[in-house]
């Protein structure tokens, strides 16, 4: 299969980076848009083979990643010292010390250890999102595509998504976590006593919480 370079996968004319932007600004979940270095959204885009004419080409350009929630949610992009990781290199596109998945490709980790994943194959290529949720150890459809994935983190009820995983002080516990990562409670979520008020936590690497996921769900590729 012939590859189309960055500069083909460009479209200026139909760019949907302007309607990304447009979602970040009337957002009621305090994103934080981290910028991409042009070399490397470029490279991006050139492994994933997306148009920016997409809401994932236009984010992989432009983004390095974008922070919802005052952190929780990490959205990939093409790489930020603030981000651990980009869409290349979880996706086992690029060299990195991800495992990837087949038939998934990761855009999004959050605080307490779950992962959101386009299907790209592994449940029938639907190109939907699907959500590892740590109190199920379980990949769970949210029926949405990526675009629609992005408006939820833009104006969705993240507060009640979440809500059983959160507890009191968890802004201001989330300056315990250094960037690449997430929360390990103990017990653990999947257990009658784990809860967001119940457990202890204490910061792990995302690096970590993603390969239990792999042991989980079995190793389909690697880096």
């Amino acid at each position: 299969m012939n590859r189309r370079s960055a500069f083909d996968l460009i479209d200026h004319e139909h760019h949907a980076w302007e309607e990304v932007l447009g979602l970040l600004e009337g957002s009621t979940n305090a994103p934080v848009v981290l910028k991409a270095s042009r070399e490397a959204g470029e490279r991006t885009l050139y492994h994933l083979q997306v148009s920016t004419k997409s809401y994932l080409g236009a984010v992989a350009l432009e983004a390095g990643g974008i922070l919802w929630d005052n952190g929780w949610v990490v959205l990939l992009g093409a790489g930020h010292p603030d981000v651990y990781g980009s869409l290349a290199g979880w996706n086992g596109l690029e060299e990195s010390p991800f495992l990837s998945l087949e038939g998934m490709l990761v855009a999004a980790y959050d605080a307490a250890g779950g992962f959101f994943a386009l299907d790209t194959g592994k449940f029938g290529g639907h190109g939907l999102i699907h959500y590892w949720a740590p109190d199920s150890l379980a990949w769970e459809s949210t029926e949405l595509r990526y675009s629609g994935f992005l408006n939820w983190l833009a104006e969705g009820d993240l507060e009640q998504f979440y809500g059983t995983f959160r507890w009191h002080d968890w802004r201001k516990d989330m300056a315990q976590l250094a960037a690449g990562q997430v929360f390990a409670y103990y017990p653990p979520l999947w257990t009658r006593e784990g809860g967001g008020e119940t457990s202890s936590k204490a910061p792990i690497s995302v690096l970590e919480a993603w390969r239990a996921v792999i042991e989980s769900t079995g190793r389909e590729g690697g880096a």
